[in-house]
């Protein structure tokens, strides 16, 4: 029996198949590489190019790889793109999931873990955000994942699932061999990494006038690496016979995107340009996790639980990927 991995060549998929791997799990990972990597996947792992809408391709490895869990990570995630196309995110990241988890209960899939997000939050009402804070987005892209979440709890048929709302994840792995490549990529560390690779002139702050500690919007952020070992003791508890059920993914912190800029200045040495620059449409003011479940029900334990090292580990893997990916058309 394996795992498909949907979006597995994608920043968090590729990272959680590699742990899926690491752990001598059996996967399969179907991509249609929009922002993922096929070099993000080792060869040895079977690898369909493709989407997650098309039902006879889904349907194909299920049965030909003995498919019996599904974690589905294959999604558009910039949230300022779906205020400008909300249709594009309707289709691709809702209409594409129902598709996917028809086919998976349809084909006798035992398990699925849907990956959600913070998003569906909006600006929450009260902090830190628990499983039972009401759901509010207010951007397309939260609203097309809590959409998604709607559909997977009415329509799941006798497929368990877990439906993982993570907030913002950064970093790489610690050895250097994977992390965020998706080009034109927005999340702040990211963009931060690269203006202090010099592959951006300047970074910005879209607003400075919040009602927060220094007028920043804060987030709360997770290492990849944390996250996707969640991801892994979810699938265990889920085969395991736990029930259905929601948790959050978050360490409980959150910085401000000052702070975050200030924290890559002092890993990578280098003092970039900033600029500050209207709010943008679609952005949360604070959402912080509370994760008590998690580390209750799925024995969850971070190791990287650290501004510092997510920084760090972000910016050592931007300082090198040009040298990286050279190195990967070297060897195809």
């Amino acid at each position: 029996m394996s795992i498909l991995i949907t979006g597995g060549a994608g920043y968090i998929g590729s990272h959680a198949a590699r742990q899926l791997i690491d752990r001598s799990y059996s996967v399969v990972v179907l991509d249609n590489l929009s922002t993922g990597h096929r070099w993000a996947i080792p060869s040895s792992v079977p690898f369909y190019q493709g989407n997650i809408s098309d039902s006879s391709l889904v349907a194909k490895i299920i049965r030909e790889h003995q498919v019996d869990s599904v974690m589905h990570f294959a999604a558009l995630t910039d949230v300022g793109q779906s205020v400008l196309d909300p249709e594009l995110y309707e289709e691709n990241n809702y209409i594409g999931s129902q598709k996917l988890i028809d086919t998976a209960a349809s084909m006798g899939v035992r398990n699925f873990i849907f990956s959600s997000t913070a998003a569906v939050y909006g600006d929450p009402s009260e902090l830190p955000v628990s499983e039972k804070t009401k759901p509010a987005p207010i951007n397309p892209y939260g609203m097309t994942k809590l959409k998604t979440e709607d559909y997977l709890k009415k329509n799941h048929y006798n497929m368990r699932y877990l439906i993982l709302r993570y907030f913002n994840v950064a970093g790489a792995r610690l050895d250097g061999t994977l992390g965020q490549s998706t080009p034109r990529a927005t999340h702040l560390i990211k963009v931060a990494a690269e203006a202090a690779c010099g592959k951006r002139s300047l970074i910005k702050i879209f607003g400075t006038d919040y009602s927060t500690r220094d007028g920043t919007c804060i987030r709360d952020y997770i290492h990849v690496e944390d996250l996707c070992d969640a991801h892994i003791l979810a699938l265990e508890k889920l085969s395991g016979g736990l029930e259905s059920q929601i948790f959050n993914l978050g360490y409980g912190q959150g910085y401000s995107v000052k702070e975050v800029i200030s924290m890559m200045k002092k890993v990578s040495d280098v003092d970039f340009k900033v600029e500050t620059a209207p709010r943008r449409i679609g952005d949360s003011v604070e959402i912080i996790a509370n994760s008590t479940r998690a580390h209750q029900v799925l024995g969850w334990s971070p190791k990287y639980n650290s501004l510092e090292v997510i920084c760090r580990t972000s910016y050592l893997w931007e300082k090198n990927l040009e040298t990286f990916l050279q190195k990967m058309k070297t060897k195809d």
